[in-house]
């Protein structure tokens, strides 16, 4: 048995990297849907059958826990396979629920009444579904009180990191961060709300300048899921290597995934 961490695309492996440094013996399996790839643009209908065609191809691979390391496939479709699709002995977590618990300063489960928190103007960089959704501002509303979210659909970011053009990826976040300030021109914190987008966080800082806290899910995410295996301890799989599947080209995606990460990642096509 492994844990599953699965993405529309690439942007999941800052999510497994950062669960391997955290967690270095953790047997991991990911999933990459780069035939399908960008789901920030495809209808709530579309994600949901593509994510659950993803969460069974990992179930094949032995994986009972998977963690949607796609914030357009937890906006836009978590709640319902939490709801109606899992069997029996299956977890499915998203990243939503770290970046909340950082920003409230409180834990998932508790459900006291909303309060006051220290950050009152936030950013939320995100793909144009994850803004639709207005998710992470419906999970944010349910704990805190008096904050003040301002969301940036970032039109062609993912695409631009997925075909490895790096000077049009760093063109695009400068100009979504200047269509953001016009909007709120001074952000306290500002939530990188897709996991490709700390591939460029040093750009993302530098566009925003040094007093804005910037929250990336990655190291947040495998921490809580740290958490999560304390708690749940029977999910934790002990091994030493990964595995990475892709419904898209093996080569391209394994020369990608090494230059991201900077170490030989090879893909599978499954």
């Amino acid at each position: 048995m492994a844990i599953g961490i699965f993405d529309s695309g690439l942007g999941g492996l800052t999510v497994l990297d950062s669960v391997s440094r955290k967690m270095p013996n953790q047997s991991l399996v990911y999933f990459g849907d780069n035939a399908n790839t960008p789901y920030g643009v495809r209808e709530h209908a579309d994600i949901y059958r593509l994510t659950t065609s993803g969460l069974e191809k990992l179930w094949d691979e032995g994986c009972d826990l998977v963690i949607l390391a796609c914030n357009t496939a937890s906006a836009a479709a978590l709640r319902s396979i939490q709801e109606n699709f899992l069997p029996e002995g299956k977890r499915c977590l998203g990243v939503f629920v770290p970046l909340i618990e950082a920003l409230t300063e409180r834990k998932w489960g508790d459900n006291s009444a909303p309060k006051e928190v220290s950050v009152k103007n936030v950013a939320l960089f995100a793909t144009p579904a994850t803004v639709s959704s207005r998710a992470f501002q419906r999970e944010l509303a349910f704990r805190a009180i008096g904050v003040d979210v301002e969301a940036q659909a970032c039109g062609g970011l993912v695409d631009a990191i997925e075909e490895g053009d790096l000077i049009l990826a760093e063109a695009l976040v400068r100009s979504h961060v200047d269509a953001l300030k016009r909007k709120m021109p001074n952000p306290e914190a500002a939530i990188l709300g897709c996991t490709h987008y700390p591939l460029l966080e040093t750009i993302f800082k530098a566009s925003l300048g040094p007093d804005v806290l910037v929250l990336s899910q990655a190291a947040l995410v495998a921490d809580s899921l740290h958490d999560y295996l304390e708690r749940h301890p029977h999910f934790s799989s002990i091994g030493i290597s990964s595995k990475f599947i892709t419904t898209g080209d093996p080569k391209k995606a394994s020369y990608q995934a090494t230059q991201f990460l900077k170490r030989k990642i090879d893909f599978e096509r499954v």
